[in-house]
């Protein structure tokens, strides 16, 4: 592979000054990269320091993400749970922080190309994208945006609505879908609200999303269940959770694949086409059997 482009570089060099541990995992992600993946690290840079993010700022929330999760991975080997479990527990600490949340969802952001767990997820749901897609495309969770901007860009759609309830999350996805030159004449809307509380008589949209929600929330049936409710046979949904896997934020414990999947199944809906992505380095059955993470992502139908 061929030198990072120097703003690339210049980030590179800020996280290994900020996090010296981290540089042999940093210089194999960088050095990885597809050439796909790399130009889109670096229009999303490119997008946050036009924004006024400058690039340390951008290396401290990419640690920030990286070291805060690694304690909660320590706490979760010696105690075998989660340290929270409900959303009451880690709404002020995160969603409501305006400062924590910023900084969570740029370093969540980049993790998208830098960790291979979410870099491989996130070229499945480039994959499985049906493009050109037309109707109603909905949202739950959209955090940092960039999963809504591409599937702005992918699809065809005459309506694309986003539902998250943190302030700063729909301030950001905003923010994305207004500065990233997209060519759409869709309605945008992106609403600051819990998914569960939203009246909404819309139903059949063309595209549910929701990524890295189900963990977040105390009762991921009743999500998957209101996501059922607002399909209909062609419409094309997408989910991403994870399993063994701590976070600041993570307050829902799956231990096994079979479980969420059962889930899935007793919520209405099919498994069209399935995604686990161990640890890296770890078999599947390993992950299980020593409760290590595994990053799991599927395209659904309504049943």
């Amino acid at each position: 592979m061929s030198e990072l482009p120097p703003k690339l570089q210049e980030l590179s060099d800020a996280i290994v000054a900020q996090n010296p541990v981290h540089a042999e995992f940093l210089a194999s992600s960088m050095g990885g990269l597809t050439q796909e993946a790399r130009q889109g690290l670096l229009e999303y840079v490119e997008y946050c320091t036009g924004r006024g993010r400058s690039i340390v700022y951008l290396a401290d929330c990419y640690n920030t993400i990286t070291n805060d999760t690694l304690n909660e991975q320590f706490f979760f080997m010696k105690h075998g749970r989660y340290r929270y479990s409900k959303y009451a527990e880690v709404a002020d600490k995160v969603y409501l922080d305006a400062e924590y949340m910023n900084k969570y969802m740029y370093g969540l952001a980049i993790t998208a190309f830098l960790w291979p767990n979410h870099a491989k997820m996130y070229e499945f749901f480039v994959r499985s994208f049906p493009r050109g897609k037309r109707g109603a495309y909905l949202e739950i969770g959209p955090g940092h945006g960039y999963y809504l901007r591409t599937a702005a860009e992918l699809g065809n759609f005459d309506r694309l609505v986003g539902i998250d309830v943190s302030p700063t999350s729909v301030a950001l996805t905003r923010d994305i879908l207004e500065h990233s030159s997209l060519e759409t004449s869709a309605q945008i809307d992106i609403v600051e609200s819990d998914f569960l509380a939203v009246e909404n008589d819309e139903r059949g949209f063309a595209c549910i999303v929701t990524g890295e929600v189900l963990e977040h929330v105390e009762q991921p049936g009743l999500f998957l269940r209101k996501i059922a409710e607002l399909s209909d046979k062609d419409t094309h949904i997408f989910v991403t959770t994870c399993v063994n896997a701590p976070s600041v934020d993570h307050i829902f414990l799956w231990r096994t694949t079979d479980a969420i999947e059962d889930l899935i199944r007793e919520s209405g809906l099919e498994i069209v086409e399935p995604l686990h992505v161990p640890i890296t380095g770890k078999t599947l059955a390993e992950c299980v059997r020593d409760a290590l993470p595994i990053s799991v992502a599927y395209v659904l139908r309504k049943a």
